[in-house]
Parts: C-alpha cells; structure tokens; sequence
C-alpha cells in the first residue's frame, strides 16, 4: 500500500481474492458438504459396528447355550436308555420268577416307566431350549450381517467422499451420498430385524 491511501495490487492477490469469493460456492462449499457428511457418516458406522459386534457376540453366546441345552438332551436320554434297560432286565426277571416273586418285579417294571415318562418329559422340554436357543442364535447372526452390509456400504461412502474431494466430481459426491443412503437404509432393516 502506498502512502497516500493508494493501494497497489500483487499480480496473485487477484487469484486469491477471487479463489476466496468463489469458495463458498464452488469447491470450498463441496469441501464442507463432505468433510460434515463423512463426519456424521463416520459417526453413524461407528455405531453400526458397534452393533454388529454385539449381534454376533450374543450370536455366540445363543449357540453356545444351544449346545449345552443339547448335551443336557444327550444326558437325559442316556439316562432314559438306562431306565429302559433296567425297565427289560426287570420284566425278563418277572417273567422266569416264581409266582411268589413276579409282583415284586412288576413293582419295579412299573417303578422304571413311571421315571422312564419323567426324563422323556425332561429330555424333551430340554430339547426344545436348545432349538429355541440355535434359533435366537440364528436370528442374531442375519442381524449381525445386516450390521456388517451396512457398516460396508458406510465406509464406500467414506472412501467414495474421499475420492470426490481430491478429484473435485460432482458424480462422485452423489455416489457417496447414494452409498451412504444405503447404507443407513441396511441399517435400519437391521435395527427392525428386517
């Protein structure tokens, strides 16, 4: 600046008023639109791999408790097996016994199909805790995919973001935000068990 109030201008100071007046419209404003979605994006996936994690840990724990609901099954019905081998061992006996002896027998004959009816009950109801249990696992694994298809579409979103702030595409900044869509929409069909 000259004494006088006279202001000279540099040959680039032009170039950069004129890069300053034009940022907020042009590249400076696309710049902000994705570095705030990719933020928020960035946020949303965090908590959808969150979620993910979770669905497949309880998952685990489902199948987990599957299988020993399934060899309490086993157990029971070996102890069934057992009764029923007494229960043949005891009728064989009352059936070579004296006449004196086969209601002592037929006691016991009676005794091991009443226990016999007992476990079967036990053993079924067990059964049906493991089914129950391999379904919740079931249930928790299509979640925990849904989870992992959503963070995935999330972090093309980002990476497509990325792509759009160095090449300055407009295409690409809507592909980011078509893939960051989906992704939330997988999200939600998560979030609902869809």
């Amino acid at each position: 600046m000259s004494e006088g109030g006279f202001h000279v201008h540099g040959p680039h100071d032009h170039e950069l008023e004129h890069a300053v007046e034009h940022a907020s419209g042009g590249a400076g404003g696309m710049i902000n639109q994705i570095a705030m979605f990719t933020a928020v994006i960035a946020t949303v996936g965090a908590i959808f791999s969150y979620m993910g994690g979770f669905t497949q840990a309880n998952a685990g724990l489902f199948k987990n408790n599957a299988a020993i609901k399934k060899t309490e099954a086993s157990n029971q019905w070996n102890y069934f097996q057992a009764k029923s081998t007494k229960q043949s061992l005891a009728e064989m006996s009352r059936d070579l016994a004296p006449a004196d002896k086969q209601a002592f027998y037929q006691a016991k004959i009676d005794r091991y199909e009443k226990e016999k009816n007992e476990i079967k009950e036990t053993a079924d109801k067990i059964e049906e805790e493991g089914k129950e249990a391999d379904r919740q696992s079931d249930v928790q694994m299509h979640q925990h995919h849904r989870w992992a298809q959503a963070t995935t579409a999330l972090q093309v979103s980002i990476a497509l973001a990325a792509i759009a702030l160095l090449t300055r595409k407009k295409w690409l900044e809507w592909g980011m935000f078509g893939m960051g869509a989906i992704g939330v929409a997988i999200g939600a069909m998560a979030a609902l068990h869809v």
